[in-house]
C-alpha cells in the first residue's frame, strides 16, 4: 500500500477547491447585477420605464433625430436638430433631398437645381419649360426660399421641424408593455421596452446612464427606425440672409 505524503494529499485536496471556487467566481460573474452603475430605471417596469422615458423627452429642450421613417405619403430619411422654437437639418425622400431652417414660425427650404425641376402637383402641368425652368432652377440651386404660411407644403414640411410633434408621434409603444434586452446604443448602456412579445407596437430603447432620454426607436410594421441624440445640447438658429434667399413666387412642389 502507498502511503501519500502529507503535501500530496493536501495538493489532492487543494485541486477541487481551487476549481470549485473558480467555477463559483464565474457564476457570480455570469449572474452580477446589469444595473450596477446606471439611472436605477432598468429595475423598473416595462411601463414604468417608458413613462421615465417619455418624461424625459417631454422636458428636454433639444434633440438630434435622425433615421427613416415611413407613411403613407413615402419613405423620409431625416437628419434633424430640434428644439422648441427651431431647427434645421436635411430630409430625403425617394426623388430628392432638401435641407429646412425653422426659426420661431418662419419656415425656409434650400434644394439643388434638379428639386425645383418639377411638375406643378396642383394642376398636373409642368411649372416651366425648356430653358426658362432650367434657368430658373439654377438660380434658386442651393438658395433659401421661405415657404409662405398659406402654401399647402408649409403645413408638412413644418411637420419635420417640430420638436413635440416628431416626439410624440414617435416614443409611445402600443399594446402591452414589456421589458426587452439590455444593450448599448451609440456606446450608451440601455434597457429596451417594446409594445407586444414581439416588438409589433414600437420598440424603444432607454438610456440607463443619466437621465433616461430615449436613445433608438423602431417603429411597428417596419415602419422605420430612429436615433435620438445629443439631448439638452443647444445649437445657434439664425435666418439666413437676403443674399442667400430667393422667392420661388409661385406653390412649392410637393415632397
Amino acid at each position: 500500500m502507498t502511503v501519500l505524503r502529507p503535501s500530496s494529499r493536501m495538493r489532492g485536496a487543494v485541486l477541487p477547491l481551487a476549481l470549485s471556487a473558480g467555477l463559483l467566481s464565474a457564476l457570480t460573474a455570469c449572474a452580477a447585477d446589469p444595473d450596477e452603475g446606471t439611472n436605477g430605471v432598468g429595475r423598473l417596469d416595462a411601463t414604468a420605464i417608458e413613462q421615465k422615458a417619455q418624461s424625459a423627452a417631454d422636458a428636454a429642450k433639444a434633440v438630434r433625430l435622425s433615421g427613416t421613417l415611413v407613411s403613407k405619403g413615402g419613405t423620409y430619411k431625416l437628419n434633424m436638430r430640434l428644439k422648441q422654437d427651431g431647427a434645421l437639418g436635411s430630409v430625403t425622400t425617394k426623388n430628392s433631398t432638401f435641407e429646412l431652417l425653422r426659426v420661431g414660425e418662419a419656415l425656409y427650404l434650400k434644394a439643388d437645381a434638379a428639386f425645383w425641376e418639377h411638375e406643378d402637383t396642383s394642376t398636373n402641368t409642368p411649372a416651366e419649360s425648356g430653358d426658362a425652368g432650367s434657368e430658373a432652377a439654377d438660380k434658386l440651386d442651393d438658395k433659401y426660399v421661405k415657404v409662405p404660411q398659406d402654401d399647402p407644403a408649409y403645413k408638412q414640411l413644418r411637420g419635420f421641424t417640430d420638436m413635440d410633434l416628431l416626439l410624440d408621434g414617435l416614443i409611445g409603444l402600443h399594446g402591452d408593455v414589456v421589458k426587452g434586452d439590455y444593450d448599448k446604443i451609440g456606446g450608451i448602456r440601455t434597457v429596451n421596452v417594446k409594445g407586444g412579445e414581439d416588438g409589433e407596437g414600437g420598440s424603444l430603447d432607454v438610456s440607463l446612464q443619466g437621465t433616461p432620454f430615449p436613445l433608438r426607436f423602431a417603429r411597428g410594421g417596419g415602419a422605420g427606425v430612429v436615433i435620438l441624440s445629443e439631448w439638452d445640447k443647444d445649437f445657434p438658429l439664425a435666418e439666413p440672409s437676403k443674399g442667400q434667399t430667393l422667392d420661388y413666387g409661385k406653390q412649392l412642389p410637393r415632397t
